[in-house]
C-alpha cells in the first residue's frame, strides 16, 4: 500500500518532465548557465529547476538549492520563483516523510499560485495535497482536493496536468467510481497523455487498467497486461514506475504462485539496488523477508532480514552524514512567518494609533473650536434674550395700552351709537312716514345695530382667564335662554331651532359661555339659508360636557379652515340674506373655551353645512 502512496508522487515529479536517463545532460547544462546568469529571475528559475531535477540523486541538495533560490526570489521580491521554492519544500519535505510541513508548504505554494493565475500548477498543487492527505489518512479532505483539482483543470486550455490527476484519483479511490466511470476516465486519462506523448503516465494507466481487471473478476487477463506494463516500463527504463509494478506484481501472485511471485520481488530488489533507490531497497527486502517468514524459511528470511538492517543503518548514516537540519529550516522558517505576521500586525496597529491620534487632535480642534463657537453662540443668545424680553415686555405694555384704549374707545362709542340704534328704531314706529324716510331710518337702524355687534366683540377682546368669574350654571337653562332669544331671528329667515338637553350644571363663566353659544347659534342662522333647521345639541360622560351646533348653510371653504379662528381674520364672508361679519366672534370663543380648560373645533363640507363642537372637562368646575 505504501508503494501505491509513493508513485503518484515521483509521477507529479515525471510530469514535470524529470527523466532518470535525460538528468545528467540537463544537469550539467543548469549548472554552467548559473555561472553567467546575470538575469535574477532567470537565476531563480534555474536554482528551482536544479533543486528538482537532483531529488533522485541527493534530496539535501534539492532542499540546498531551493533555499538558495526561494532567499534570492525573496530579495527580489519575485513572486513565481517563491511560489515554486515552496512547492520544491513541500516535496522535499514529502519525500523525507513530514508530511505535516509538506502540507504547510504545498498550500503556501497554492495560494502563491493563486494570486499568480497560474492554473496549471494550482491543479498540480491540489492534487499533491489531496494525496498527503491520503497518506495521513483523511480520506473526506483528500476527495475534496481530488475534486477541487478536477473542477479547475477543466478550465485549462492546456490539460496535460489532467492525465494525472485523473490517474492518481482513480488510483487511490477506485471506490468512488463505478465500473463504466472507472472505464471512461481511464480512457481519457489515456487521451490526454498520448496527445502530449507522456510514456511515464501512459505506462502507469496500463498498471491501472490491469488492477481493473483484475478487480472485476478478469484475473488472468490483468496480469498478463500487468506483465506487459512492467516489461514496457523496464524497456524504457522507467525504473520508479516499474517498482510499484513489481510490487504490485508480487502481491498478486504470492497465494496462487509463490516461486513467480518471489522472483518479482527479486527483479525489484534488484532494479533498486542498482539504481541506488534505497527506499525500494527495502521496500522489497520486507516484502521478501515476510514472504519467507510466512513459509517458514527461516535461512532466506535471515538473508533479507541482514540486507533490512544493512539497509537501515545506510539510511542513518546518510541522515547523520547531512548537512542540513531541515526541521530547524522548517521551526526557523516557521518563526519568521510569525514574526512576519507579528510585524505586520504591529505595523498596522502602529498605522492604526496614528490614524486615532490624528483624528484624536482632529476631534480635539472641532470640539475646541466648536467650544469657542458656542460660547460665542452662547453670549449671543443670552444678548438676543435679554432684548427679546425686553421688546416682548414692550410689545405687551403696548398691547395692553392698545387693548386699554380700545376698550375705552369702545366704551365711549356704546352709548352714541345706541342712541341712534334707539331713535332710529323710535322714528320708524311714527306713523305717516314715506317710503324712502322708512328705508333711510332702517339703513341707519341697522349700521348702528351691526356698530353695537363691533363695540360688543371689541369689548371682550383680550381677557386673562384668572379674570373668569366661575359659578354652577345649569347648561340646559342656558342653552334654552340662548335659543329663546334667538329663536325669532331665525323665524325671520325662515329657519328653525332644535334643541337636544338634559340638566347638568357645571362650574363656568355664565356671561362668558353664553356669549360662546349665542356667536355659534348667530353664525348658523347668518350662514345658512331660508328653510333651514339648526341643531343644537348637549352631552356629557364622565370627562365633559359637549356642546355642538349644526347647520345646513354653505359651509367652510378649505382655504379657509386654518384661519377662521384668528384674530382680525381675513376669513370674512357675508351670510346668506348679505348679514356684515367682523371675524372677532370665533376668535374671542376660542379664547373663552381655552380659557375654561376645553377645546373648540368644527367638521365642515362646502354646501352641505358646518357643526361645531365645544368640549368643557369636569374636572374644572369641581
Amino acid at each position: 500500500m505504501l508503494m501505491r502512496k509513493i508513485l503518484p508522487f515521483l509521477l507529479t515529479l515525471f510530469f514535470l518532465k524529470i527523466c532518470c536517463h535525460a538528468q545528467s545532460p540537463e544537469l550539467t547544462s543548469i549548472r554552467k548557465s548559473l555561472t553567467h546568469t546575470k538575469d535574477s529571475s532567470r537565476y531563480v528559475d534555474a536554482l528551482n529547476r536544479l533543486a528538482m531535477l537532483l531529488y533522485e540523486k541527493n534530496i539535501d541538495s534539492t532542499f540546498y538549492y531551493t533555499k538558495q533560490a526561494r532567499e534570492i526570489a525573496e530579495r527580489q521580491h519575485y513572486d513565481k520563483g517563491k511560489a515554486d521554492a515552496l512547492n520544491n519544500l513541500g516535496v522535499f519535505f514529502d519525500i523525507k516523510g513530514n508530511l505535516q510541513l509538506a502540507l504547510r508548504y504545498y498550500d503556501g505554494a497554492y495560494s502563491a499560485y493563486t494570486r499568480l493565475n497560474d492554473t496549471v500548477n494550482r491543479v498540480q498543487t491540489l492534487m499533491n495535497i489531496a494525496m498527503v492527505y491520503n497518506e495521513i489518512g483523511k480520506d473526506q479532505r483528500a476527495i475534496q482536493q481530488f475534486n477541487a483539482a478536477l473542477d479547475v483543470g477543466e478550465k485549462l486550455s492546456r490539460d496535460s496536468i489532467m492525465s494525472l490527476v485523473i490517474y492518481n484519483y482513480l488510483l487511490e479511490y477506485p471506490a468512488r467510481f463505478s465500473r463504466d466511470s472507472m472505464s471512461y476516465y481511464i480512457g481519457k486519462a489515456r487521451r490526454i497523455a498520448a496527445s502530449y506523448k507522456d510514456d511515464r503516465t501512459l505506462v502507469a494507466i496500463g498498471q491501472l487498467t490491469a488492477d481493473d481487471l483484475i478487480a472485476h473478476g478478469r484475473r488472468e487477463q490483468g496480469l498478463a497486461l500487468l506483465d506487459q506494463t512492467i516489461a514496457t516500463a523496464i524497456s524504457k527504463k522507467l525504473y520508479y514506475v516499474s517498482m510499484d509494478m513489481l510490487a504490485d506484481m508480487g502481491d498478486q501472485l504470492a497465494l496462487p504462485d509463490p516461486s513467480r511471485a518471489a522472483g518479482y520481488y527479486q527483479q525489484g530488489l534488484a532494479i533498486s539496488g542498482k539504481n541506488g533507490y534505497m527506499f525500494y531497497s527495502q521496500l522489497m527486502s520486507r516484502k521478501l523477508f515476510d514472504f519467507y517468514t510466512a513459509r517458514h524459511d527461516s535461512l532466506r528470511a535471515a538473508t533479507y532480514s541482514s540486507q533490512l538492517v544493512r539497509l537501515h543503518d545506510e539510511q542513518e548514516k546518510l541522515n547523520n552524514i547531512s548537512g542540513v537540519d531541515y526541521l530547524d529550516y522548517a521551526l526557523k522558517d516557521q518563526q519568521l512567518t510569525s514574526l512576519e505576521a507579528r510585524s505586520r500586525y504591529q505595523t498596522a496597529l502602529l498605522i492604526l494609533v496614528v490614524i486615532a491620534c490624528i483624528l484624536a487632535i482632529a476631534v480635539i480642534s472641532v470640539i475646541r473650536y466648536n467650544l469657542k463657537r458656542t460660547k460665542q453662540l452662547n453670549n449671543q443668545i443670552i444678548s438676543q434674550n435679554i432684548q427679546m424680553k425686553k421688546n416682548l415686555d414692550a410689545l405687551e405694555q403696548s398691547q395692553a395700552d392698545n387693548t386699554r384704549m380700545m376698550k375705552i374707545a369702545a366704551h365711549d362709542l356704546r352709548n352714541p351709537i345706541g342712541g341712534i340704534y334707539s331713535i332710529a328704531g323710535l322714528l320708524l314706529d311714527e306713523p305717516g312716514r314715506s317710503d324712502n324716510d322708512k328705508m333711510m331710518l332702517e339703513l341707519i337702524k341697522t349700521s348702528a345695530g351691526n356698530s353695537l355687534e363691533l363695540v360688543s366683540d371689541l369689548l371682550q377682546v383680550q381677557f386673562k382667564t384668572e379674570a373668569l368669574k366661575k359659578e354652577a350654571v345649569d347648561i340646559d337653562e342656558m342653552l334654552n335662554y340662548c335659543v329663546s332669544l334667538l329663536r325669532n331671528k331665525a323665524e325671520a329667515k325662515g329657519q328653525q331651532i332644535s334643541l337636544q338637553t338634559h340638566p347638568f350644571t357645571l362650574s363656568v363663566s355664565r356671561e362668558k359661555l353664553w356669549r360662546v353659544i349665542s356667536n355659534l347659534i348667530t353664525n348658523a342662522i347668518k350662514f345658512s339659508p331660508s328653510g333651514a333647521v339648526i341643531d343644537v345639541k348637549m352631552e356629557h360622560d364622565a370627562e365633559g360636557v359637549r356642546i355642538s351646533v349644526k347647520d345646513h348653510g354653505i359651509g367652510i371653504p378649505p382655504e379657509m379652515k386654518d384661519k377662521i379662528f384668528d384674530m382680525f381674520t381675513e376669513a370674512k364672508r357675508s351670510g346668506t340674506a348679505g348679514e356684515q361679519s367682523f371675524g372677532l366672534g370665533l376668535a374671542i370663543s376660542k379664547q373663552i373655551v381655552e380659557a375654561h380648560g376645553g377645546r373648540i373645533w368644527f367638521e365642515s363640507r362646502q354646501g352641505k353645512g358646518t357643526t361645531f363642537f365645544i368640549d368643557l372637562p369636569i374636572e374644572l368646575s369641581e
